[in-house]
């Protein structure tokens, strides 16, 4: 297991401070804000150390309302709203500085059988025609700019691999309303289905917010944009693992007011619909970002 992967893990491993009462702290890694996956991720761990493990998260939805500072811890309250016979809700509430800077209701469901359908994933290169990140960086190196170089030479928990590459290095060259990514955790993962769950919960605010930029020729790497993410909806239907390939088909079916609207759908590569996704992003063109070192990853 990579080192981005193991931190990843200790991160998500929240300390439990009183009932419905958790602590969990951010990895020293120099960026200025939390990055939003992680406060979706250790939000629903919160959420799942409060209910019987027989209950399986099948949707989430929160809203980011403070940056997160990554260098204090982040406090989460859970409030327990309903045990009732098939379904249980949660509100997770994540704190810093006595102010929230992050609010989440989850639903978990016991597993029962019922009708099945899903949409078909699109034809798309695999995985293994698709050069990783590090064959990206040693091939165009030289034409990238230092914060995409920086990027790429990072060691992250998360692989991507982006079904157009061409576009992060000329984004202007095939704008279009959506965008094809891969991802896996970067190593092995225990077998525990909540765990799973909440890797793709960290990994699903990845990318999802440049795909309201790839219809305008750009991409997060651009300086003079301001990027954050402004609320998050995560639907699970299948089981799965993150630490197999997925593929995260996205769409953005509207950009307008400084905002980009964006969905996506996580396939296996045996082409089960797995989870759903959907976020609202802030995308003000023309203005000096903050300096982040991965811009991508912004709360």
């Amino acid at each position: 297991m990579g080192n981005g992967l193991d931190t990843l893990l200790q991160t998500l491993d929240l300390e439990p401070l009183e009932v419905n009462l958790f602590r969990g702290s951010s990895p020293k890694v120099g960026w200025q804000r939390v990055f939003g996956g992680q406060v979706v991720g250790q939000a629903l761990v919160a959420a799942q150390r409060t209910v019987e493990a027989e209950r399986s998260i099948h949707s989430l939805h929160g809203y980011f309302i403070r940056p997160g500072d990554p260098g204090v811890p982040i406090i989460y309250e859970v409030a327990r709203d309903r045990d009732g016979k098939s379904f249980t809700t949660r509100r997770v509430i994540a704190i810093q500085h006595g102010a929230p800077i992050f609010t989440m209701l989850a639903s978990f469901h016991a597993e029962e059988a019922g009708f099945e359908h899903q949409l078909p994933m699109p034809k798309v290169p695999s995985p293994d025609e698709l050069p990783g990140e590090r064959e990206l960086l040693a091939a165009f190196a030289e034409r990238m700019p230092e914060n995409m170089r920086r990027y790429f030479e990072r060691d992250r928990p998360i692989e991507l691999r982006h079904c157009d590459p061409d576009h992060y290095l000329d984004p202007a060259k095939n704008p279009r309303l959506g965008q094809d990514v891969w991802f896996r955790a970067t190593g092995p993962l225990p077998d525990d289905r909540a765990l799973h769950q909440c890797v793709l919960a960290y990994a699903s605010d990845m990318t999802i917010i440049d795909t309201s930029l790839v219809a305008h020729g750009r991409n997060f790497f651009d300086p003079r944009l301001q990027l954050a993410s402004l609320d998050h909806a995560l639907w699970f239907h299948r089981p799965f693992r993150a630490d197999d390939w997925l593929l995260y088909a996205q769409d953005t079916p509207s950009a307008s007011g400084a905002r980009g609207f964006n969905r996506g759908l996580v396939f296996t590569r045996e082409g089960r619909l797995v989870a759903s996704v959907a976020q609202e992003g802030l995308m003000r063109p023309g203005m000096a970002r903050l300096k982040i070192s991965q811009p991508c990853e912004s709360a």
